[in-house]
């Protein structure tokens, strides 16, 4: 079974209000990009990535919490974020019974996640040393 499969029969076996909420936060991730990926992890949590991991997502007594994994480091223009401001990287959203998922702020932000994955993917990538030069540029002098 493929992780989006593993996602459906977790959100359909999410009997209250919670499965509907989490099908909701599901439905606009993957509206906010076509090439984001579900993935299935740590023994039973839908994960959306995106040039990294964009978000976590897991139904909880009470409510469903959605943790962006750079959280910290995106602008929340529609203070989205409601939990995990003790860290410094993560920040979450807890859903709660009631509350309605705002589509569009959302999608904004997992497009600002992704954004920020791919940033931290271009600073990190650095132009490495032709092979067999251990780390030296060689300077070849015309005869």
């Amino acid at each position: 079974m493929n992780p989006s499969e593993r996602i459906d029969q977790h959100i359909a076996a999410i009997m209250d209000w919670r499965g509907k909420t989490f099908a909701d936060v599901r439905k606009a991730i993957l509206e906010a990009d076509q090439e984001i990926v579900e993935e299935w992890k740590w023994m039973g949590s839908p994960v959306w990535s995106r040039d990294g991991m964009v978000a976590v997502a897991n139904a909880h007594k009470g409510k469903v919490k959605l943790t962006f994994a750079h959280g910290a480091g995106l602008k929340d223009p529609d203070k989205l974020f409601n939990d995990g401001f003790a860290g410094n990287v993560r920040r979450s959203i807890d859903f709660f019974e009631g509350d309605k998922v705002d589509k569009r702020a959302l999608k904004a932000l997992v497009r600002a996640a992704i954004e920020f994955n791919q940033t931290r993917l271009k600073k990190n990538t650095k132009k490495k040393p032709a092979a067999g030069t251990g780390g030296k540029v060689r300077k070849i002098e015309k005869t």
